[in-house]
């Protein structure tokens, strides 16, 4: 799944420390998301979401066209 974590956070000026100091999850965490290695769990996500003050879909890409 692709994301926009990493430019997220370089917007901010936070290292992958701090990010994930702010979630409460470990720095290895946040380098295997933003690197695809790993997908969030929803919990995880969401507060992503709410860190940003942004939708999840905002964040996250899976890839899916909504093209009904």
């Amino acid at each position: 799944m692709k994301n926009r974590l990493k430019v997220l956070r370089a917007e901010r000026d936070w290292s992958q420390a701090e990010l994930a100091g702010r979630l409460d999850v470990s720095r290895q965490a946040v380098n295997a998301i933003e690197t695809g290695k790993y997908d969030p769990s929803l919990p995880l996500a969401f507060r992503i979401g709410r860190l940003f003050n942004m939708a999840i879909e905002e964040i996250f890409d899976d890839g899916e066209n909504n093209v009904g």
